[in-house]
């Protein structure tokens, strides 16, 4: 904890620096990426906005459905990071964004968009986050998400069979073939560009708490400046 103290009070005069407040959460899937982003939504309330690289997904509409199924989603190609950062420097400039509707189930875009408004606090969350090199130095605080591979591997199942209608054979086949390998190709070396590493093998109040005091910090000089 003094650890994560240090590193997260180093961070303070550069954060204030920036108009905007650009926080990369990353992490192994079902590592805690959403809940922690989500706290800080509620905290942080109307001041925050939140962003999911899944949502920038590449359309595979020009394929079948079982050629869809046979993608290697755990890669970084299989993300828009190109969208991603152009969106991301738009939101920087005070200007809103139309993000991409994702369906998990058919593989593929939906035809409409979501708007989302500019706000001080720009959360973005997902696995490759910080394994791209443009879409890492975007962001004024790298959090990393850690917990361990058998309590993600029983949440993505568990998220997976109940949000995205799959069945557990297809969820092992793609652990195996593409998950797995992509997390030790991809994401868990992309934890050395991380300014702060919270687990959350058990609930972590302390890390969180530090994390949510500085951000507070940097918010109130951005309001002074105003």
């Amino acid at each position: 904890m003094r650890v994560l103290t240090i590193l997260f009070l180093t961070l303070i005069a550069p954060l204030s620096a920036n108009p905007k407040l650009i926080i990369g959460i990353a992490g192994g899937t079902g590592s805690g990426k959403s809940t922690m982003a989500e706290k800080l939504i509620e905290t942080f309330g109307n001041r925050a906005i939140l962003i999911n690289q899944d949502d920038y997904y590449k359309d595979l509409s020009h394929l079948s459905k079982q050629e869809r199924a046979k993608q290697n989603f755990d890669h970084p190609d299989s993300i828009d990071f190109d969208l991603l950062y152009k969106h991301l420097l738009l939101l920087k400039q005070n200007k809103s964004i139309e993000v991409p509707i994702y369906n998990f189930c058919n593989h593929a875009r939906e035809i409409g968009t979501h708007t989302v408004q500019p706000a001080d606090i720009i959360i973005i969350e997902g696995i490759l986050l910080f394994s791209v090199p443009e879409i890492r130095n975007l962001c004024t605080l790298k959090v990393f998400v850690e917990a361990e591979d058998d309590v993600r591997l029983l949440r993505r199942i568990e998220r997976d069979m109940n949000e995205r209608a799959r069945d557990f054979q297809s969820i092992r086949t793609q652990y195996m073939a593409t998950v797995k390998p992509m997390h030790d190709a991809f994401v868990e070396p992309s934890k050395r560009y991380a300014d702060v590493i919270i687990p959350t093998i058990k609930r972590n109040d302390n890390g969180v708490g530090i994390l949510i005091s500085g951000i507070q910090k940097d918010l109130d000089l951005l309001a002074s400046r105003d």
